[in-house]
Order: C-alpha cells, then sequence, then structure tokens
C-alpha cells in the first residue's frame, strides 16, 4: 500500500448509474474476457462505492471470476466505501453480499498486493482537473501497472451518464482508440460530447484538428437522416454513422455497437495534429 498515492484528489461526484457506459464497454473488452486474472481497477472512484458496485455486478454477469478493487486517494472516502461494503455483506443493499469488491488507498501507482496486475483499470473523470501535459504521464504510469494485454479507459462523462467519451490506453501508454458513447433518446447533436471530451482532446475541438473534423461531419450526417427519426433515433444514428463511414472516416466495430449509440474510431483518426 502506498504512503502517499499519486495524483489529486477529485471533486468526487458519484452517481448511480453514472458510469454504466462504461461498465458495459469494460464488460466486452477482450482485456477484460480474455484476462489470465480478471480483475479491474475502479480508480478514484469517489465520495460513493457505487461505481465500483455496479461495475463488479456487470462483469460477473460475463466471467463469475471477476473482482473489482475500487482506490481512491481521500483515506475518507476509502472508509465510507468500506462501510458501506460491509452493510452489503450484512445484507443491507441493491447488490449481491457476496460480490466480488474491495476498496483501498491508491492513485496512480495502482497498489496491489502479491504483485497482482489488473486486466483493466478504469480512470473516469479523474484527470479532468489537470492540465494537458500532465496527461501523458498519468497515462503511463497507470498503463505500467497492468497485465500484459491489459487496457486502460480514461475518460469523462456527464453527471447522470448520457454523454460520455473515453480513451483505450495500452499498456505502453499509448493511446489506441477513442469511443463516445450518447443516449441517443432525445439527442439533439452528437457533438454535445464536446464538453465532455477526455483531457487529452478536449481544447482540440477547433477548426483544423481532427477531433474537430470528427465531430462536424457527424452532426452533418445526423441532420441528414433527420427524416429517419420516425422510425426513432436508433435508427437515425444508424443511418449517420454508416454515411460517416462512407465518407472515409475510419470507425471501428459495426452496427451491434452503433445501436447502442457508441462511435469509436483509432487515436491517429483524432490524434491533435
Amino acid at each position: 500500500m502506498a504512503s502517499s498515492p499519486l495524483g489529486r484528489p477529485t471533486r468526487g461526484t458519484t452517481g448511480t448509474n453514472r458510469l454504466r457506459r462504461n461498465d458495459r464497454w469494460i464488460a466486452a473488452s477482450p482485456a477484460f474476457r480474455r484476462a489470465a486474472d480478471p480483475l479491474v481497477v475502479d480508480l478514484g472512484f469517489g465520495a460513493s462505492g457505487v461505481t465500483a458496485f455496479e461495475l463488479a455486478a456487470r462483469l460477473v454477469r460475463v466471467r463469475a471470476d471477476a473482482e473489482v478493487l475500487g482506490l481512491e486517494l481521500d483515506p475518507d472516502r476509502v472508509a465510507t466505501a468500506q462501510a458501506q461494503l460491509a452493510a452489503l455483506q450484512e445484507g443491507d443493499g441493491h447488490f449481491p453480499a457476496d460480490l466480488p469488491v474491495g476498496f483501498a488507498r491508491g492513485g496512480f501507482e495502482v497498489p496491489l498486493p502479491a504483485g497482482r496486475r489488473p486486466a483493466v483499470i478504469r480512470a473516469m473523470n479523474v484527470l479532468r482537473q489537470y492540465d494537458e501535459a500532465d496527461v501523458p504521464d498519468a497515462w503511463a504510469r497507470m498503463a505500467s501497472r497492468l497485465a500484459p494485454g491489459g487496457l486502460l479507459v480514461e475518460g469523462t462523462c456527464d453527471e447522470i451518464g448520457r454523454i460520455a467519451s473515453f480513451i483505450d490506453v495500452d499498456p505502453s501508454g499509448a493511446p489506441q482508440r477513442l469511443t463516445i458513447s450518447l443516449r441517443l433518446a432525445d439527442l439533439e447533436q452528437p457533438s454535445i460530447v464536446a464538453e465532455r471530451l477526455p483531457k487529452a482532446l478536449i481544447h482540440h475541438n477547433v477548426p483544423g484538428e481532427r477531433i474537430h473534423a470528427l465531430l462536424t461531419d457527424l452532426d452533418r450526417e445526423w441532420e441528414r437522416a433527420a427524416g429517419l427519426s420516425t422510425f426513432g433515433p436508433t435508427q437515425r444514428f444508424l443511418a449517420a454513422v454508416t454515411a460517416l463511414r462512407g465518407a472515409g472516416h475510419p470507425l471501428l466495430g459495426g452496427r451491434t455497437r452503433w445501436r447502442l449509440g457508441e462511435l469509436t474510431v483509432p487515436w491517429s483518426a483524432v490524434a491533435p495534429g
């Protein structure tokens, strides 16, 4: 256990189901599904342990041997989450009493006992208060703790989890993919995600940058597909994304993910110029 965890305290904003889109992404990832040790770290879980509980509940549906460890810099937050876990284990909660979750103090150094290395580290809404120049070092520190083939998922979402974006980072600390995840019901424009882009991209949503071009083109295709709104927002989004790919954007995945309001591109397609 680190005596001086690395990092700065977050605001601690935590909400039920706030990270559900991110949970779903992790549960589907090869890094988790194929891991020899399916340990997932919820780094900077906030003022409540609820995001770690929700993540574990979703992961055990995919792998019964999954385990989640929540890490926080603030010892008071850790104590609160541990008290919540104790109550849960006594049967006082909305999750199974044997949910495989633990909580400890830690930061970017990702302290784990007995040399364990996580398959996935989730760091959502952790880097928002940092300078963009700090991001590569933070990625490298966290990613260095991953198991071979592991995955760091770092990004941002809104307070109720309807808008999210996150970057997949490999164990070397190199970004691989950007995913935008949107609740399609009542969506006005996909570019609403601009205000919730990860720190590495949020200041680059300006003309001449790749992320700006992607969001501008996605908005244009969303408007062109407005006539399909009669059939629901999912059909409209599918048409917009299909047109976006036809226009030359290197989209990853396919209709199964697009139906969920997810759009993934290689990092090279959005990397700052």
